[in-house]
């Protein structure tokens, strides 16, 4: 055996003499993938390097196709010349790249892309507002999972038990949320694929699947708390005629509808959602002040971190609040919307442009978010604060309201859920605020369903690389997350859902950290974000806030499960547990491999018997199966 040296590969190669002449690692091209390359006596590098590279249908770990099947370009390829554009270097600054097949081109697949918005041109400006809108519309869909059915419960359920106080934890758990989904963003504008994609492509085949597995229960029980609010809503609206289980398929159809408009165009459908998002505006802002709420409280509520006089009760509130914003599903869904846009990859200039909007539209998005959950808390905490169940017991009986017994005759404070709340709202100001709330209610749960499905969809393609028809995919992520809603609605009234829903914002919080952990892990890898890897302070402001995430979270599972009384369901809950942290353990290990803590690199030396760079190790080592022996 003998290695054969080239002029144009040394610069780009290193070369280990001490494994069979092997060259492991590729620096030319900053992915986490790996070509094992053994030359016999005989062969031309080039020859080799080109047979090795079409491997797996023309493609070698995310190089596209056509640059691989031309011959004559070969040379080209080899050669790395880094040609400038505009004084701007276009070297491939997206490290991964979908893969290229003959099915995939074919038959164009896509979920949400049909169309890519373009982008108008604007030389030597700042700030364009033209490119702003451009930009404008997957932050708005992001945002739509702030103000889904659930956090709007969690806000009135705030408002109602702690009045102002904890509006600063709704402040605080919108900023963290922010920050999240701008690593989602950059992942998705600077790789070109989504949290998904990217996990498929570097975990091994069993924490793939399982991860999988964990990130579909989370959006099982977003979505199950979406489709009953619509059932809610339209049983709200129809004075009681339209039952639970009527509800569920209703928002079904009427789903499956909405989904398509995409059809018509890209852009008209985020303007459907801006429509959706701006009836929640007009309904909660028409509650905010036909209820006046005290300015100077909500103020002080909102910007003095601090709750006087707050006990478990409110504790409890807290954590729910910081649950119910941030939505692991959220993460995965964000990702993959900004691919949405026309960006040229290459072209790192215009990857930081991208970066940039998208920030500034999340920001928008989640400030607009962030207003009308405001706008619940106030309307709950004026109206409802202190409130106990035989003051509201009377005034629904001064206004001949068919729902008296939802309230019980005692001192008991009083407990709202988003049902309740319509109806406590119509006793104490009228029918009319009964029904704008179900409306907002409605438009909470029509759009958060839609998006619930989008992000179904595309965690379902990612892990499982599914290349299915666009029904074919729709129906079965509905499906997976419509048959256990409707099997609730159907044996579960309308007036006794706060136990599922307890249930579900914890089981929602057990999976926070399958969609925290990958997403920093993959931004502060530069083989995968090259020059837009996370650098020092956001991988300690990531980290931290990423732990103190799933610790809060953490605290509101264990107050679920002590509250159950069961010895049983101690007993499981501790089995489920042990397997639990054991996978979360084994996340935050490769977790803090790529933020640098070099001391846990030393199980991949032992196995591969090489010392490596950190970021060529998480890839390496995850993604072992695409070495090629020839």
């Amino acid at each position: 055996m003998k290695v054969l040296t080239c002029s144009s590969l040394v610069s780009h190669m290193t070369v280990n003499a001490q494994t069979e002449n092997t060259w492991r690692s590729w620096h030319f091209l900053p992915h986490f993938k790996t070509i094992n390359l053994t030359t016999a006596a005989g062969e031309t590098a080039k020859e080799h390097v080109v047979s090795a590279m079409r491997v797996n249908q023309g493609t070698w770990s995310g190089i596209p196709q056509p640059s691989l099947m031309k011959p004559e370009q070969d040379g080209d390829l080899l050669e790395e010349d880094s040609p400038q554009e505009n004084g701007v270097h276009t070297n491939q600054y997206s490290s991964i790249s979908p893969p290229a097949s003959p099915v995939a081109q074919d038959e164009p697949f896509s979920t949400y892309f049909e169309e890519r918005v373009p982008i108008p041109d604007s030389e030597n400006q700042l700030f364009s507002f033209r490119k702003l809108w451009a930009f404008t519309g997957p932050g708005f869909l992001m945002s739509i999972a702030y103000l889904d059915p659930g956090n709007i419960e969690s806000d009135l359920q705030s408002g109602a038990a702690a009045g102002f106080k904890l509006l600063w934890v709704l402040l605080v758990s919108t900023i963290i949320g922010l920050l999240l989904q701008r690593l989602a963003a950059r992942l998705g504008v600077v790789t070109g694929m989504h949290l998904a994609e990217v996990c498929n492509r570097q975990y091994s085949t069993v924490p793939r699947i399982i991860l999988w597995l964990m990130v579909e229960l989370a959006i099982i029980g977003s979505d199950m708390q979406e489709v009953i609010g619509c059932a809610i809503a339209l049983n709200l609206l129809s004075v009681g005629r339209i039952p639970l289980w009527g509800g569920v398929l209703i928002t079904i159809t009427d789903t499956f509808v909405f989904l398509f408009l995409d059809k018509y165009g890209l852009r008209k459908l985020e303007a459907f959602f801006g429509f959706l998002i701006t009836v929640m505006a007009l309904s909660f802002g028409y509650e905010y002040v036909l209820v006046k709420p005290d300015q100077g409280e909500l103020l002080k509520g909102m910007f003095v971190p601090y709750c006087a006089g707050c006990g478990p009760v409110q504790l409890e509130q807290a954590v729910g609040i910081v649950g119910a914003v941030i939505m692991p599903h959220n993460i995965y869904l964000h990702s993959a919307l900004v691919k949405s846009r026309e960006v040229d990859r290459k072209n790192k200039k215009e990857v930081k442009e991208a970066n940039k909007y998208f920030f500034i539209e999340s920001t928008i998005a989640l400030f607009v978010s962030f207003l009308i959950n405001v706008f619940v808390v106030a309307v709950f905490a004026q109206a409802f604060y202190n409130k106990s169940n035989i003051e509201v017991n009377a005034e629904c009986n001064a206004t001949g309201s068919p729902h008296t017994d939802l309230f019980p005759l005692n001192n008991n404070t009083l407990e709202v859920d988003i049902y309740k709340g319509g109806i406590v709202l119509g006793c104490f100001f009228g029918p009319a605020a009964l029904y704008i709330w179900a409306i907002g209610i409605l438009a909470a749960g029509q759009s958060s369903t839609m998006t619930g499905t989008y992000s179904g969809q595309f965690v379902m393609e990612g892990f499982l690389n599914l290349r299915w028809s666009r029904f074919a995919r729709v129906l079965l992520t509905r499906s997976i997350a419509i048959t256990p809603t409707l099997l609730v609605a159907i044996f579960q009234d309308v007036q006794h859902l706060t136990g599922m829903n307890d249930f579900l914002n914890v089981l929602q919080s057990l999976q926070l950290p399958f969609a925290l952990i990958p997403i920093l892990t993959f931004t502060s890898l530069k083989s995968i974000m090259n020059d837009f890897a996370n650098g020092l302070g956001w991988k300690i402001s990531g980290g931290i806030l990423i732990l103190g995430v799933c610790a809060i979270n953490m605290y509101f599972v264990i107050v679920y499960v002590t509250s159950l009384n069961s010895v049983v369901l101690y007993v499981l809950a501790a089995l489920i547990s042990v397997a639990y942290l054991a996978f979360v353990a084994y996340l935050a290990w490769h977790c803090l491999v790529a933020l640098g803590v070099s001391c846990l690199d030393c199980c991949s030396r032992m196995q591969l018997g090489v010392s490596r760079h950190t970021d060529m190790y998480l890839l390496n080592d995850m993604d072992s199966n695409t070495l090629v022996d020839r």
